[in-house]
Order: C-alpha cells, then structure tokens, then sequence
C-alpha cells in the first residue's frame, strides 16, 4: 500500500479515529526523536546566546493575551 492510499483511507475515516491515529502518529515522533538540521540547531544557539546575554523579563499572560487578541478574541 501507498502512502497516497494510506492516507486517503485515513481521511475517510470518522472524526474520532482520525483524531485516534493523529494522536497515536503524534506519540510514535515523541519516542523517536528526529535530530535537529544543523541550521536549526545554530539558530537556537544564537538565540540563547543573545537571551544569556541580555535577558529579557517575560509578560503576564493577560498582557500577552491583549497584545495577541486586542478585541478579547
């Protein structure tokens, strides 16, 4: 079988077993982490670098909240 079968078959299926094999595809990458690209990797250590350097205080949820939904959402 395909993986273009395999996954039409999956999407014919109902809401809660999708919602199942989603859950259970999810949890097999959490036992088998993929190594980060080198790209990736360098990009979080400048950026923890620059946070170690400089650290920034965080933000109450309610103020980040307003800034990410100003309306109330």
């Amino acid at each position: 079988m395909t993986k273009s079968e395999i996954h039409q078959q999956a999407l014919e299926l109902p809401p809660e077993e999708r919602q199942d094999l989603a859950t259970a595809l999810w949890e097999s990458l959490e036992a088998e982490p993929t190594p980060l690209p080198e790209w990736q990797r360098r990009l979080l250590d400048e950026r923890l670098a620059a946070l170690e350097e400089k650290p920034e205080p965080g933000a109450p949820w309610d103020e980040v909240e307003k800034r990410i939904w100003p309306e109330g959402g």
